[in-house]
């Protein structure tokens, strides 16, 4: 999956102008992972959102998977907003992952430079927060 193609899909960036996405697309990294390398671990300090290009992925809480994540999925948005520790350990699949990273300064350079960007956020985790709240009244 491409790049900006793969971002234009991600819920929380749905409403970024295009110009916006390719600032963000021209400022990530890729990254290729081996199959089972640790691409971010629970507790760590280091922060910013990575986006599934290729292949898979597996998502564990205090050694528990929670999720499998593939093509066009996204973690680490929490820490890119709040730089908080990491609340998940996320490990390549079998075949490997190829991500696009965005680190927290890139990030807020954009969302200075597009303000509007921060309406999408706002929207997207006010329906996070509702959903949890829903999840949790039932």
């Amino acid at each position: 999956m491409r790049p900006k193609e793969a971002l234009s899909r991600v819920e929380l960036l749905k409403d970024v102008p295009d110009d916006a996405l390719d600032e963000l697309v021209q400022r990530a990294t890729t990254m290729k992972m081996q199959p089972g390398r640790v691409i971010v671990e629970q507790g760590n300090t280091d922060s910013g959102l990575a986006l599934i290009l290729e292949g898979t992925a597996e998502v564990s809480v205090n050694g528990v998977t929670r999720a499998s994540l593939g093509e066009g999925d996204y973690f680490g948005e929490m820490s890119l907003l709040d730089g908080a520790p990491r609340s998940a350990t996320v490990t390549a699949g079998p075949e490997g992952a190829k991500t696009l990273a965005i680190s927290p300064l890139t990030f807020t350079e954009v969302l200075d430079a597009y303000p509007g960007v921060a309406r999408s956020l706002l929207v997207h985790l006010v329906g996070r927060i509702r959903s949890l709240e829903s999840t949790l009244g039932s």
